[in-house]
């Protein structure tokens, strides 16, 4: 197997890692990033954005990685397109497999793996995701203004979203597969005392329904066989996320949902000379500009590291 060393080894190609590469690369750490499978993670899937700053005018959230992407490229990090599919982090330089046939010896490790959000797994989910289906009611709500939207899920994400996109949209529906919802009572009483949020109990989708280019409605069938449509411009997925850590998770500690844990404000793990930073540590605030922010602290972290292990 070919084996290479390196300063600086960046897993992840969305705004934590870009970040990440770019404040490695002018720390003259020579910074290695390897993509993924998703270069650019979820914002790839995301239309325009209209919250990232800097942007008067927006940007879509394939431009705004390409960007980024270019930017750390220009200032010299290595950006590679592999996938990590091993990882020994019991000692330094750690022992890092890329797609099975090279393994990298690296004195530092970024994980900004991201974290991908749980779907339905329809068929006509997929068709519209960035033309109506969304997983980001923060990022995408705005574009839903007076308009009539769907939150699928019944825990504290679910009520949360739901009672956000209220105050934009002109209606909320909120597709609940049991008779009671999963969330906090404060959660239950606030979506409870908000008139336009709608519950559909005893609901599963069947069926995005679209015209082509955008959703205009949803399939849902009930638990005693009934089939209805409802007319809708949205429809957000509330089901959770999940982590993308297991390769590392045998050596770095993750809470219970498989979030890497970090050390206080920093981007610390457990594992000296191993940092994480973006999803793949933050189950609260999953936005593209705490992703970046965590990204610059990563590499911060990890320029003073090597700095005191040399």
């Amino acid at each position: 197997m070919q084996t290479e060393t390196v300063e600086c080894l960046i897993v992840g190609g969305g705004p934590a890692g870009y970040t990440a590469a770019i404040y490695g690369a002018r720390a003259d750490m020579s910074p290695v990033l390897y993509e993924g499978l998703q270069p650019g993670g979820q914002l790839t899937t995301t239309t325009d954005i209209e919250n990232y700053p800097g942007f008067e005018n927006g940007i879509s959230g394939p431009e705004l990685m390409e960007v980024m992407r270019a930017q750390a490229s220009r200032l010299g990090a290595d950006i590679r397109t592999g996938m990590v599919t091993d990882a020994d982090l019991s000692e330094r330089p750690f022992r890092i497999t890329i797609d099975g046939t090279k393994e990298i010896l690296a004195r530092t490790l970024i994980i900004a793996t991201g974290a991908t959000a749980r779907y339905l797994g329809l068929e006509s989910e997929t068709k519209y995701k960035g033309l109506g289906v969304s997983a980001c009611a923060t990022c995408d709500g705005f574009f839903y203004r007076k308009k009539t939207v769907a939150v699928v899920g019944g825990g504290d994400t679910a009520c949360e979203e739901a009672t956000y996109l209220a105050g934009l949209c002109k209606k909320v529906y909120m597709i609940v597969r049991r008779d009671v919802l999963r969330a906090s009572q404060a959660m239950q009483e606030r979506v409870a005392a908000t008139e336009n949020i709608e519950i559909l109990w005893n609901c599963n989708t069947k069926e995005v329904l679209g015209d082509g280019n955008s959703v205009k409605g949803a399939r849902i069938e009930r638990k005693n066989g009934e089939i209805f449509d409802i007319a809708l411009d949205g429809f957000f997925l509330a089901i959770g996320h999940h982590p993308n850590s297991e390769v590392f998770s045998k050596y770095v500690a993750v809470d219970k949902e498989g979030y890497i844990i970090t050390e206080g404000k920093t981007s610390k793990t457990n594992v000296e000379g191993v940092f994480a930073a973006g999803d793949v540590q933050d189950p609260v605030y999953r936005q593209a500009i705490n992703a970046a922010a965590s990204g610059c602290r990563a590499a911060l972290d990890a320029e003073k590291f090597l700095k005191h292990t040399k």
